[in-house]
């Protein structure tokens, strides 16, 4: 039966109960329930949100100075969050907050516009109110007198962000009951954002999420105080319990759950499209002509903007030893088994730390200054080799990769990796003593030998970040110039080489490395060069690859027989690290969430050419030049790895490689032609030329099996003035673009859909951003 909207006795006992939990609601307003209201009796449903909703502009407004008020506020909270996703996944109701409530003004008869807000922006305005309600969430700083009590609308919400850090120095007392309240206002917060999940992905990055862009807008007078509160509180935040073994199970942690709400809540304001947008530069001012100064500066979305403007060394110091601090948390070992609290939210964090990076390219620069960038750097390589095997954590391996791949444009990380590597994280990889540069190197090789078969597309990236650091590395360990030389022999076999039309650039990223480390840093790598000595038949294969239709049929067959895509033999992996478990697949049934493809490295990266000053010159053609299919000139479009000059276009390809019957692709002739005759193989083929004679003499004039006579040799060596004239320095440093944002998107959606357990808050929703699988 429809309801009166004025029949109170009715409506208050949604909110008027004293004893509840958000679980609670969860158990009693059961799914089935909602659907089956919306269904039959839609204007109940809507005078319920709508009621619900007056009930919380009544706290805001009030201040909710009473417990009992304060009990009403967190049950209507409690209420949307539980009916929220089920408006959302009907397209006919997801309009509805946005739509005006004939009659809610408050005058009744005249409709002014204050009173004509659409239901979503008085929603979201409350609840930005009431997060900073002295005594209900925030500390008051009068002495409390319920006549002197503070009026909400006078309060300046700047002096109560909730935490010391980014522009404000004072840290509040910790209480407990504020950061519960917090928390469960976020938790509306964050329910309301999630529109996003009930629309299908798409390419088109001008879709804004309403909720979040109203929020993020001019209209939200606590938008500063509230991002910094958001800031603060996840990156002051010490999951350590100080220092007190076994100290998180005596004392329930009731910061955890707000940080980790806040850090979903920020990363999900800060989902923006910074490819299509005129985003500040590092000065701070925008791209662009003097044409489109009609933009404000900056974006319009005020948490990317103020995220984008951050700029005092102690700001980023603050944020970056905390976000490494949360990162490092699972990698901490202590003698005592599960004595210190582990974090779960190391997914969010890398999303923020990469946000960070991308729209603020100061914080990039300060993180790379210093070695800090190793902080980050460690923990990163441990995921990445931890979930090297599990299907569900795919979004966790590309992210990683994503983060180093986007430092790896700059010179300062290379550099920094040479630093020595002494902390010891217990990690499933061989031992080794070197730099951080090895271990990168060390845990990438685990990855492309170890990992499952759907990591595949990202061994373009992996590598590109290995050409980007390879010109600064100064001494590799043997255990990874060893790594570096596997790959290549495991991806010049003939079968691997004929078997995808993409493959051979492996090789070419594998090439270029050994080309830049021969050509620019030679003298401390005496082990690098012993391996290529050692495995120099690989070189001389890759020189006299068959091109003829038998071979290339001969070398496809070979696959057939060997279905492992990597071998594993001759890799001599040598002693996993003391204390490590193997990297372990996901367990049978583990929930995941779908992702979009990422873009290929072509269009993840542009290339730019270090000039002998260290500048950076971009490499990229001029948009004139595109080719008739819209597509820059075919060296950028098929993302091959080599020279600047134009290599066939599209069509020619086509026809190089032919497509059989099944419209599936085979080699050619003409096509294994095509790229060999590219392969840049003169520096190593000069190097070998000199030194094999030389060593080889070594070895018969001394009788010599010991390798150590042959390095000193190699360590005096030099090759000045026989080698090739140095290539330039090419790098390929990430661009943004809208299909790394999409994926962005997905991605972090996925996580909190999972995240969120309890209550499971979209669970069994019809939800369209991605699918929910079971491995």
């Amino acid at each position: 039966q429809p309801v009166e909207a004025t029949d109170d006795a009715f409506w208050d006992q949604f909110w008027a109960d004293t004893a509840t939990s958000v679980q609670d609601v969860f158990a009693l307003v059961p799914a089935a329930e909602i659907r089956a209201v919306r269904e039959e009796s839609p204007s109940n449903l809507a005078t319920l949100c709508y009621k619900a909703v007056e009930k919380l502009v009544q706290g805001a407004e009030s201040g909710c100075h009473t417990e009992k008020e304060r009990q009403i506020v967190l049950n209507c909270c409690r209420l949307l969050t539980r009916i929220l996703p089920y408006i959302f996944e009907d397209p006919d109701w997801r309009g509805f907050f946005w739509s005006t409530v004939p009659g809610a003004g408050r005058g009744g008869g005249d409709e002014d516009d204050e009173n004509a807000r659409p239901l979503a922006e008085s929603l979201l305005l409350a609840v930005t109110d009431l997060l900073f309600c002295p005594d209900f969430t925030v500390q008051s700083h009068r002495r409390s007198t319920v006549d002197t009590a503070e009026d909400i609308h006078s309060i300046d919400s700047c002096e109560y962000i909730w935490e010391a850090g980014v522009g404000f120095a004072h840290s509040p007392q910790p209480n407990y009951i504020h950061d519960l309240n917090r928390t469960e206002l976020l938790k509306l917060l964050l329910t309301c954002f999630s529109e996003a999940m009930y629309l299908p992905p798409s390419s088109d990055s001008s879709n804004t999420n309403p909720w979040v862009q109203f929020f993020c807008s001019t209209e939200n007078r606590h938008a500063l105080p509230l991002f910094t509160s958001l800031l603060n509180v996840v990156c002051a935040y010490d999951p350590v319990g100080y220092g007190i073994p076994y100290n998180h199970l005596l004392f329930s942690d009731y910061r955890e759950p707000l940080v980790e709400e806040a850090a979903q809540v920020l990363i999900v304001t800060l989902d923006y499209d910074s490819s299509t947008s005129s985003s500040p530069t590092v000065d701070g001012t925008t791209t662009g002509t003097a044409m489109d100064d009609v933009d404000p500066p900056g974006p319009d979305n005020l948490f990317v903007n103020y995220l984008s403007r951050i700029h005092r060394e102690e700001d980023f110091q603050f944020i970056l030893k905390g976000v490494a601090r949360l990162l490092s948390n699972p990698l901490v070992q202590t003698y005592l088994p599960n004595s210190a609290k582990k974090i779960q939210f190391h997914q969010e964090l890398l999303v923020l730390f990469w946000k960070l990076c991308d729209f603020n390219k100061k914080f990039l620069f300060f993180v790379l200054k210093s070695s800090d960038v190793l902080d980050i750097l460690v923990p990163i390589l441990y995921f990445l080799n931890d979930a090297r095997a599990d299907q569900s954590r795919v979004g966790l391996m590309h992210i990683g990769v994503f983060i180093l791949l986007l430092l790896s444009g700059e010179r300062n990380f290379g550099v920094r990796l040479n630093k020595p590597y002494s902390v010891r994280v217990p990690m499933d990889i061989p031992v080794f003593t070197g730099t951080h540069a090895d271990l990168l190197i060390i845990v990438f090789h685990k990855i492309i030998t170890s990992g499952h078969q759907r990591l595949q597309p990202l061994f373009d990236c992996l590598l590109t970040i290995v050409v980007n650091v390879s010109p600064y590395l100064k001494s590799l360990s043997m255990v990874a110039a060893n790594k570096l030389l596997h790959l290549l022999e495991a991806f010049s076999t003939t079968w691997f080489l004929f078997s995808a039309v993409q493959n051979h650039h492996l090789v070419f990223f594998l090439l270029e490395v050994f080309n830049n480390i021969i050509q620019y840093q030679f003298d401390g790598n005496s082990n690098l060069v012993y391996a290529v000595i050692r495995k120099r038949n690989v070189f001389h294969q890759l020189a006299n690859l068959p091109t003829d239709s038998q071979s290339i049929q001969k070398g496809l067959q070979r696959k057939k027989k060997s279905p492992e895509p990597i071998s594993r033999t001759n890799s001599q992996d040598g002693v996993s690290m003391e204390g490590s478990r193997p990297a372990a697949p996901a367990e049978p049934g583990t929930l995941k969430t779908s992702l979009v493809a990422t873009p290929g490295i072509d269009k993840l990266t542009e290339k730019s050419q270090v000039s002998e000053d260290g500048t950076m010159r971009s490499l990229e053609p001029e948009a004139s030049q595109l080719s008739p299919e819209g597509n820059p000139p075919a060296v950028l479009s098929d993302g091959e790895p080599w020279s600047g000059e134009a290599s066939h276009s599209r069509r020619d390809r086509r026809r190089l490689s032919s497509a059989s019957s099944s419209g599936q692709w085979t080699p050619t002739p003409d096509w294994v032609m095509s790229w060999k005759s590219k392969l840049p193989l003169q520096t190593i083929m000069r190097l070998l030329q000199v030194l094999v004679p030389q060593v080889e003499k070594i070895c018969i004039d001394k009788g010599l099996t010991d390798e150590s006579e042959i390095l000193k040799f190699l360590q005096h060596g030099t090759l000045v003035g026989l080698l090739p004239v140095p290539h330039p320095i090419l790098i390929r440093k990430y661009q943004a673009n809208s299909g790394t944002a999409m994926w962005f998107r997905t991605y972090m959606w996925g996580v909190i859909y999972l995240r969120n357990v309890d209550p499971p808050i979209w669970y069994d929703t019809d939800v369209k951003l991605f699918e929910i699988q079971r491995v």
